[in-house]
């Protein structure tokens, strides 16, 4: 029997992300780093080889649009498959789904540095638990969280996702 979100939330200790939305955990961290002369010119510092995060999204919630300038790996865990919703920087708008329905649901999926995505769970009255790995590792200074006037004003043909899948 699947356990619920409280369950897993309270289990892994797992803290909220409210600019985003679900819940999160970094459980990984490399202990050694990259110096940033050894990194493309978009990171402004170090970074550690490597992070990974436990990340729970109930489905009632969504991770709105971010972006990270590292790829971003995503793993299935448990729960409902949950649906990724992408824009890469030609205006292209892709859904990916994470989830145990191979072939149409990948185990695993790794988005594009610099890529927009966001996150829904396909069934609203269950959550997906997954994990995300970030290489280099991830840091706040990484992170953007566009409003939704950015977004409609870069992506204008794709109004009704940009909508949904932002704050206000």
């Amino acid at each position: 029997m699947m356990n619920d979100a409280r369950y897993w939330i309270d289990a892994l200790g797992l803290e909220p992300l409210p600019e985003e939305g679900g819940w999160y955990r970094e459980v990984y961290r490399a202990a050694e780093s990259i110096p940033a002369h050894g990194l493309p010119q978009r990171f402004d510092g170090p970074r550690t080889f490597a992070t990974s995060i436990y990340y729970l999204l109930p489905g009632d919630d969504f991770s709105a649009f971010h972006r990270v300038r590292q790829d971003e790996t995503w793993h299935f865990y448990e729960g409902s498959p949950l649906t990724l919703h992408t824009l890469d920087a030609a205006g292209t708008y892709a859904r990916l789904h994470l989830g145990r329905a191979f072939p149409d649901q990948q185990f695993q999926i790794t988005i594009p540095g610099g890529t927009y995505f966001a996150a829904t769970v396909d069934d609203p009255a269950a959550f997906a638990l997954v994990g995300c790995t970030v290489a280099p590792g991830f840091e706040f200074a990484d992170f953007e969280a566009p409003s939704r006037a950015a977004l409609l004003a870069q992506y204008p043909e794709h109004e009704a996702v940009i909508r949904r899948l932002t704050r206000a």
